[in-house]
C-alpha cells in the first residue's frame, strides 16, 4: 500500500530537511532528505523526494534556471500528490497546492521572465503532530 508510514510520526530527518526547506536553504534541504530518501525502502520515500524536488526547484529558481525549476516542481508536485492529504503529519495537500500555483506562474512567465517570479508564493511545509 503506498501509504503504508503515513500514519508514522515523521522521522527526524524529514523534520530537519523540512526546517531547511522553511528557511529558505533549498540546497541544505536537499542534502538533508537525500540521505533519508535514499535510505529508505518503504513506497514514503516518494514523499522524501517530491519535498526534495520541490525544493530543489526554488534553488534552480533561484539561480534563475526556468527549466530546472519548471522540469523538478512538475516531478515533486506528482510525487508528493500521491500522499495527499496528509502523510507523517505533513499537509502534503497545502505543499501540493502551494507549489503548483508556484509552477502555473512560472510557465506563465517563461524562461524570459523567470526573474519576475513572485517569492512571497513559495510554500511553506506545515507538519501537524
Amino acid at each position: 500500500m503506498l501509504t503504508c508510514r503515513c500514519r508514522d510520526a515523521p522521522p527526524p530527518g524529514l523534520l530537519a530537511g523540512i526546517a531547511l526547506f522553511n528557511a529558505g536553504r533549498f540546497y541544505d534541504c536537499h542534502e538533508e532528505l537525500e540521505d533519508i530518501w535514499r535510505a529508505e525502502p518503504h513506497p514514503v520515500r516518494s514523499l522524501y523526494q517530491g519535498i526534495l524536488q520541490i525544493g530543489v526547484a526554488f534553488h534552480h529558481l533561484s539561480r534563475g534556471n526556468w527549466r530546472g525549476a519548471h522540469n523538478l516542481l512538475t516531478a515533486g508536485i506528482e510525487k508528493v500528490s500521491r500522499f495527499r492529504p496528509t502523510c507523517m503529519g505533513v499537509d502534503t495537500a497545502a505543499l501540493v497546492d502551494q507549489s503548483q500555483r508556484c509552477l502555473d506562474l512560472l510557465r506563465d512567465l517563461g524562461p524570459e521572465q523567470v526573474d519576475a517570479f513572485d517569492w512571497t508564493l513559495v510554500p511553506q511545509v506545515v507538519v501537524r503532530q
